[in-house]
């Protein structure tokens, strides 16, 4: 931008499923309209990774609620091939310590607790104190948890939590391009991107917006920020005090850790193709293997909470160390020789992001309605994180991106008729 100031109509702070969601909505407007992404890509957590000619989703993976998920239809309308068979989460798994009369209990157990969150919410909103007291499976139940939302039960709004269950069906498929190729492939041609551009600072001024970037300043008369509820909360992105509502809205929304480890099977080895394996059913911390997805020769890696903190803490050659070890007890010590490590998400070191998804702090589930709220009709906010239902998925945030952008496009309308 060469130091000089642009005047457009629009500025989308953000280019994640969100981001382009709102680029959608305006595009054929008449407006101009700027999208600024601080990486060098656009998805956001939508990332697949081609790694040996496999397409690797890094982030979001999965087609959640595909029945009613926008990013399906948009899939067909393209002619994407989707795979529609059912996950391999409820499946037996193949393990030497973990039995099949013990696998049904441990389901039984997480379906009694799903049922009793869901029936008679606990008064103090954490997930948790629908457990069992001492029960056998809490561990089980809070390993699901790191994969679900990337924090331990105690950590969970049990009214987001409802919210979410009542409104998603159990239809999750998968695009075989994978779900970050979609993503990126539908920003609109008339959307002027900017890589690699992060935003430093956000003014208004009565009369427009001020976005600072690196590069200089951009005004514009309005905004659509739909930054991460980490990066929002923290000092990244400079914003005027009277956001501070937002700020702190941010903060009792924030992200969890999941991380994503993949390995590649070479040669001939005798592994079941579409099965989940857990390492240990006991353990709140464990991390859970998917074998062959999508018939693939990969074994896809989820790790959630405290397990998927340790990869930042201890670098990704120890994690993949240390889940060779677990692969090796749980499928045989000739496996190992047929393994290699493919690839690694860091998404709680990348510093545009800074975590997965959002979950709601105990009590807090009401202040994804504050993060959504319009500023002074120049700042809206979209983002999986404001989505009082589909948070956490990537057809949340586009939904929310098309949401903001209806808010900005009928306000402009309603300053145009008050001149």
């Amino acid at each position: 931008m060469g130091g000089k100031t642009f005047d457009v109509d629009v500025v989308i702070v953000g280019g994640g499923a969100a981001g382009v969601g709102a680029a959608r909505s305006l595009s054929g407007e008449g407006l101009s309209v700027w999208l600024l992404e601080a990486s060098q890509r656009i998805g956001g957590r939508g990332w697949t990774q081609s790694v040996d000619g496999l397409p690797l989703d890094m982030g979001c993976g999965w087609l959640h609620t595909a029945d009613r998920n926008a990013w399906r239809q948009i899939a067909e309308d393209l002619g994407w091939d989707i795979d529609r068979r059912p996950a391999a989460w409820d499946k037996h798994q193949p393990h030497p310590s973990f039995s099949e009369a013990e696998q049904a209990e441990a389901h039984a157990a997480f379906a009694a607790w799903h049922d009793a969150l869901m029936g008679a919410p606990p008064a103090s909103d954490r997930a948790s104190d629908a457990l069992p007291e001492g029960g056998r499976w809490n561990g089980y139940l809070q390993a699901m948890s790191g994969y679900i939302s990337g924090a331990p039960l105690e950590r969970i709004s049990a009214a987001d939590y409802i919210a979410y269950e009542r409104a998603a069906s159990q239809n999750n498929w998968r695009l075989r391009r994978g779900y970050g190729t979609l993503i990126a492939a539908n920003l609109p041609v008339d959307t002027v991107c900017r890589l690699a551009t992060p935003v430093e600072r956000i003014d208004t001024d009565g009369t427009s917006v001020t976005i600072a970037t690196p590069s200089g300043d951009l005004r514009c008369r309005a905004a659509i920020v739909t930054v991460s509820t980490n990066v929002l909360a923290s000092d990244a992105i400079r914003i005027p005090a009277a956001l501070d509502d937002h700020r702190h809205a941010a903060s009792q929304l924030p992200l969890g850790c999941d991380e994503k480890l993949f390995f590649r099977i070479d040669g001939d080895v005798d592994l079941p193709a579409e099965r989940a394996l857990i390492a240990d059913p006991h353990d709140a911390d464990s991390p859970v293997f998917y074998l062959r997805p999508l018939d693939r020769p990969v074994i896809e890696t989820f790790l959630g909470g405290r397990s998927a903190w340790r990869v930042s803490a201890e670098g990704v050659a120890v994690a993949f160390d240390g889940l060779l070890d677990e692969l090796q007890r749980l499928l045989g010590s000739d496996v190992r020789r047929h393994l290699r490590p493919l690839a690694a998400s860091s998404w709680s070191a990348n510093t545009y992001v800074r975590g997965s998804y959002s979950h709601a702090l105990p009590t807090f589930a009401a202040q994804r309605g504050v993060l959504a709220a319009p500023f002074e009709e120049k700042l809206f906010f979209a983002g999986e994180a404001t989505h009082v239902d589909a948070f956490s998925t990537a057809h949340g945030a586009l939904e929310s991106g098309t949401r903001a952008a209806a808010e900005l496009l009928a306000t402009f309308s309603g300053q145009r008729g008050r001149r």
